[in-house]
């Protein structure tokens, strides 16, 4: 890739000007764009990159101090310097022309030498300017850039990939004009047997394009001015440290020059050919987004145990829930995915539906006080036994406490056995009373109790227990259930069916 050079747009209605001025500028390389009148001059500066603007002001319909009013009043183009070169000498004439927002006046005939060293100021101020420019947008896109990850940041649902993508996405030039941006982005990850996996980036046709390709090098990039920061520019990436990576490179035709990277054992990031020399700042730039991204990572890895641990406490009290029961442990797991179906067809939001599937489970975890011999009995309870019985809701209750995480649990074991007619336990509750909770896990736990074995009845199939809470069976009646929650379950019954048979054992 060629370094970019400086366009400079000179605009002179007489052509003996214009090759003075590319005689001239052509040998220091720079690049001579021509204009022969205003209206020519605006239609290449709206077609072309133009880095400076040699004026004259003597010229037809639109002179030089009108051109140079119609430039610096277009937020586009008024960071580009205008350089005037009259005849004029009168006082008033400079006055107009800066008034105009003229950089600089050179008077005819011109200096050669004085010309040049102009050019070279005002193109160093310009490339100051940009540079701060594009430092300022940075900051504005970088700091939307992390407001919008926050926004949005599932720590469950955190897909590293994806992020990488987006920091790349941040980076990479999408338009020819973005020379402040590398050509080529690389990513280097190890995978799950840490092996390095490299993937390669460029934006193609409007569109991010994302290669996988492997290469095997030992990166021993040297520090770049004694600095944390990576940074090389095109002389120092020619020379005979950098070989090993730029041929490797080369042989996937990936050119290597004016690099920034960001080198760690768990992600490495290789953003190459920028259209200028890069500095401690691009590189700056690139480290602060991957350490965030590396970050959100470690964060949601932290959250994921986190979570994880939590599930497994559920399980674990759940299961201890049916140690002296008759239920086996998969009744537990039954009734989480009753539940969640029915949640979702209610219209619950996917965090009801996987809350409600996974702390259903402890619905009878109060039966860890209910003696062995009163969940065991094959006999009809006393009186006395079915107070004890009925105790496992509100035990249940006491066990989980008061946790913002544990809330739904809670809601579901003190409600699960209260009736929509208000003819359950412990509190008679009746209707909308009753959690939406307590209301699905009522018609989940009944049909799964109706598909197992008791000691007082035998098992029943699936067409009998839907046909019970349809219909009633005087122990079980329509009027139990939440008329919605009722419905939800008969359009759902055959998923009920195909639920029992996949956990039955």
């Amino acid at each position: 890739m060629q370094q970019v050079r400086h366009r400079i747009l000179c605009v002179d209605d007489e052509v003996k000007n214009l090759k003075l001025l590319e005689a001239l500028l052509v040998p220091e390389g720079y690049e001579m764009i021509e204009a022969k009148d205003g209206k020519e001059a605006l239609s290449k500066i709206r077609k072309d990159r133009i880095d400076l603007i040699l004026l004259d002001v003597m010229m037809p319909e639109m002179d030089g101090f009108e051109l140079c009013k119609e430039i610096k009043g277009n937020k586009k183009y008024r960071n580009i310097p205008v350089v005037m070169i009259t005849a004029l000498t009168a006082k008033a004439d400079r006055i107009k022309g800066i008034e105009a927002g003229a950089e600089e006046f050179l008077s005819k005939p011109f200096d050669q030498g004085e010309v040049i060293a102009r050019v070279k100021m005002l193109l160093r101020v310009k490339d100051l300017n940009d540079k701060l420019n594009s430092s300022y947008n940075n900051i504005n896109r970088l700091t939307d850039f992390g407001e919008d990850i926050i926004k949005t940041f599932n720590p469950l649902e955190f897909d590293f990939m994806s992020k990488i993508d987006g920091i790349v996405g941040q980076l990479i030039r999408q338009t020819s004009d973005m020379t402040d941006r590398p050509e080529t982005v690389l990513v280097r990850i190890p995978n799950e047997k840490q092996n390095y996996e490299w993937y390669r980036y460029e934006f193609i046709f409007d569109k991010l394009d994302r290669l996988k390709f492997e290469m095997n090098i030992l990166l021993k990039l040297p520090k770049a001015d004694d600095s944390r920061l990576l940074f090389y520019n095109e002389a120092v990436m020619s020379g005979p440290m950098f070989e090993a990576f730029t041929g490797k490179l080369r042989a996937y035709n990936i050119s290597a020059k004016n690099m920034v990277c960001y080198m760690s054992n768990n992600l490495s990031v290789f953003a190459l050919n920028y259209g200028r020399d890069v500095t401690s700042y691009d590189a700056a730039v690139l480290n602060n987004i991957v350490m965030q991204t590396l970050f959100l990572r470690s964060l949601s890895s932290q959250v994921k145990e986190t979570e994880n641990a939590f599930e497994y406490m559920v399980h674990a009290l759940a299961r201890a829930s049916e140690a002296n029961d008759e239920d086996t442990g998969n009744h537990i797991l039954r009734i989480g995915f009753y539940s969640a179906v029915i949640a979702k067809k209610l219209g619950m939001n996917d965090g009801f539906a996987e809350t409600i599937k996974l702390q259903s489970q402890m619905h009878d975890v109060g039966k860890i006080h209910t003696p062995a011999e009163i969940l065991k009995k094959p006999g009809k309870l006393t009186n006395e036994e079915w107070k004890i019985m009925k105790m496992h809701t509100e035990r249940g209750g006491a066990i989980l406490g008061s946790h913002i995480r544990l809330k739904t649990a809670k809601a579901i074991a003190l409600t699960h056995h209260e009736r929509w007619d208000g003819s359950g336990y412990p509190r008679g509750l009746s209707g909308e009373q009753i959690p939406i909770e307590g209301r699905i896990i009522s018609i989940a736990d009944q049909y799964d109790a109706l598909r197992n074995a008791r000691v007082y009845k035998p098992a029943f199939d699936h067409d009998k227990a839907h046909r019970i809470i349809e219909e009633g069976d005087g122990r079980t009646i329509p009027a139990h259930f939440d008329p919605r929650v009722l419905t939800a379950y008969k359009e759902l019954s055959g998923r009920f069916e195909e639920i029992y048979e996949k956990l039955k054992n």
